[in-house]
């Protein structure tokens, strides 16, 4: 037992030596993801974008709505007058005739409305999905060639979740391995310089009148 002993305590000793070795010339970063992903100044301008697009689409399916409504109002208006006693027979089935049309009308703007708003649906979520993996993308560069510079071997997010929504970074200690505010700063370099709206300049200062 104390030669198997003698033979087994060198390799154990080795193997804590590599370990060791291992864990000293591992560097690990943290980063923010969801901070840096939502105060990008690239996803700012992305959800401007969307929301412009969203809000087109309203209007365009407030206008099949108000068509919709104004075609049952003159369903109604036909029905009602196809049943009037004062007209002729003849008149009648013109009128009645003129209702189904309506109706028929009616059943195919309801079809187009729901095809609407269906591909609009799709659309939306399809350009929100290009927009966010293209930031991310642009993101990730940054943090690899951060990375690369800095002699790290990982970086992890601590902004990560779960499939049961609980962290899963539960404890780092904030320093100077945590990369969020320099990679923050680097991608918003290139901001353009926000315009002040009107109502946010300041009229000018009138001249002193002299007397």
């Amino acid at each position: 037992m104390k030669l198997i002993l003698k033979r087994f305590v060198p390799v154990l000793v080795l193997l804590g030596l590599f370990s060791t070795s291992a864990l000293a010339q591992t560097r690990i970063a943290t980063v923010d993801l969801r901070k840096l992903f939502e105060n990008y100044y690239k996803t700012k301008i992305a959800d401007t974008a969307l929301k412009d697009r969203a809000a087109e689409m309203d209007k365009s399916h407030v206008e099949l709505l108000d068509g919709w409504k104004k075609a049952k109002d003159e369903y109604q208006k036909l029905l009602a007058s196809a049943n009037d006693q004062a007209v002729s027979s003849e008149e009648k089935d013109k009128r009645k005739k003129a209702a189904e049309d309506k109706l028929k009308e009616i059943k195919d703007t309801e079809d187009n409305i729901t095809q609407f708003e269906r591909q609009a649906r799709t659309t939306l979520d399809e350009q929100r999905r290009r927009m966010r993996d293209n930031i991310l993308v642009e993101i990730n560069a940054v943090l690899k060639a951060k990375a690369k510079t800095g002699g790290y071997t990982m970086v992890i997010d601590t902004a990560a979740q779960t499939a049961n929504e609980t962290p899963v970074v539960l404890y780092s200690v904030p320093g100077d391995n945590d990369l969020t505010e320099f990679l923050l700063s680097q991608l918003n370099a290139g901001a353009p310089v926000e315009t002040p709206k009107a109502s946010e300049t300041k009229p000018a200062e009138k001249a002193p009148v002299k007397k």
